[in-house]
């Protein structure tokens, strides 16, 4: 059970913080480097066309990918808010965790069978491993009002992300050298040592999370068991509070919006340098690489500016800056360029990620217990939004012709999140709180 000495215990937060470093490597190995650099690779013809057959259906190799994003996402969405609600009901939100986590792994070993002869298996592992990631993290950023106090959200929020980002690139750095060197390391051919990585990437994933599966508590009290419909009733309570919360609704519907481009730049950022500026795959790589290191010193560089000026003001500086950057990548033509346009995507991620989900603990009802269901709802709103994202990006190359019109879609999303946001009044989250 969470106790009084949970709350800003370092032991209990630093092992919090281990699940970051732990699936994180999933978000950077295959999401965003090695997995989507592989995947373009696989699916194009030795002529150079990008037309793929999955299941009798003629496709566009990346808009394939786009659309096996959303449907992952869009699958797990309905389920997250019974899962949480029954959690909160019967005090086992850590079994949850433990299960998306495992089924999040074992789809990312199983994505070492993926070759260009079994396409439709890789986009399964592609689904599942989405979905397993991200029904963990609803129960994971359901803990941080459990562990923390409120005047510690804001930097306990930024340190998870922070080991996330360098937990990613101790990965990645070791992939990448099996991946350059793989004769020294016994592979036959690159590809299989490429393979290999998204095995690791299970192992390190299911490997590290034992820390906090061994030190987290299971539930803020007592609580008898739940039923299915319980579940659901615990995520209409908090639709109710909601529309008694006006401050609370107008961020999450913001967050919807500008979180639509912030996902979508980082699934698509990958392909976009691959396909619109043929940047050489050890290139793409190590952009991503920069982005994962200045998005650790963004999180904490944001969140310290956050407490001098306050949430709101911060996530709006970063949502203009990211309208910046999209308008950047649509007239991004130079290798040079495309550099300087991922060192600014680092230094704003890591700032609005962990600071949106700080600025949401901070707006969840001091009296609510029902954690999960709050972050359900949180995590529902951040599902969708990639759902909206990635089938916006690919539904407009795919109509136009070109990604780089994507883009533009993206920053269309920002500006209408940056309206909401400005909506919302909350002293929780203005320089002024306490």
């Amino acid at each position: 059970m969470v106790s009084a000495t949970s709350i800003d215990n370092p032991k209990i937060i630093r092992a919090w913080t281990m699940y970051d470093w732990a699936n994180s490597v999933y978000s950077l190995v295959i999401t965003s480097a090695i997995f989507p650099v592989y995947y373009q690779a696989v699916t194009t013809s030795q002529s150079g066309g990008d037309q793929v057959n999955f299941l009798g259906w003629n496709i566009t190799n990346s808009v394939l990918y786009s659309y096996a994003l959303s449907f992952s996402f869009l699958l797990i969405t309905p389920l997250l808010p019974l899962l949480s609600g029954i959690a909160d009901t019967a005090g086992n939100k850590k079994s949850f965790m433990k299960f998306f986590c495992y089924l999040g792994g074992i789809s990312c070993m199983g994505m070492y069978f993926f070759t260009a002869a079994s396409l439709e298996w890789g986009i399964l592992c592609v689904v599942l491993a989405s979905i397993g990631y991200c029904g963990s993290l609803v129960f994971y950023d359901a803990y941080l009002p459990e562990i923390a106090s409120k005047q510690e959200f804001n930097k306990v929020s930024a340190r998870g992300y922070s080991m996330g980002y360098y937990g990613g690139v101790v990965l990645l750095i070791i992939n990448l050298v099996l991946i350059q060197f793989y004769n020294s390391f016994g592979f036959a051919t690159q590809g299989l040592a490429t393979r290999f990585s998204f095995l690791l990437v299970g192992v390190w994933w299911i490997g590290f999370a034992q820390i906090p599966f061994f030190q987290l508590p299971d539930s803020s009290r007592e609580r008898k068991p739940g039923t299915l419909l319980h579940g659901y009733e615990e995520l209409a309570k908090v639709w109710k509070a909601l529309q008694l919360n006006a401050d609370l609704k107008k961020y999450i519907v913001a967050y919807f919006f500008f979180n639509m481009g912030v996902q979508t730049v980082m699934y698509m950022a990958a392909t976009f340098g691959s396909k619109e500026l043929h940047l050489e795959d050890f290139k793409l790589i190590a952009t991503v690489l920069i982005i994962q290191l200045v998005a650790a010193v963004g999180a904490h560089a944001f969140a310290r500016l956050a407490k001098s000026i306050g949430d709101k003001r911060t996530l709006v500086y970063m949502i203009c800056f990211w309208i910046v950057v999209c308008f950047g990548a649509y007239l991004v033509t130079t290798e040079v360029q495309f550099y300087f346009l991922a060192t600014a995507v680092g230094l704003v991620m890591g700032g609005i990620q962990s600071l949106s989900r700080a600025s949401y603990a901070k707006l969840i009802p001091a009296d609510s217990i029902d954690h999960a269901s709050y972050f359900s709802f949180f995590d529902c709103t951040f599902n969708l939004s990639i759902v909206a994202g990635t089938f916006s990006y690919g539904l407009v190359e795919h109509l136009t012709g070109s990604m780089r019109n994507s883009t533009l879609a993206i920053a269309a999303f920002f500006v209408v999140g940056l309206v909401l946001l400005v909506s919302v009044k909350s002293a929780l989250i203005q320089k002024t709180a306490k």
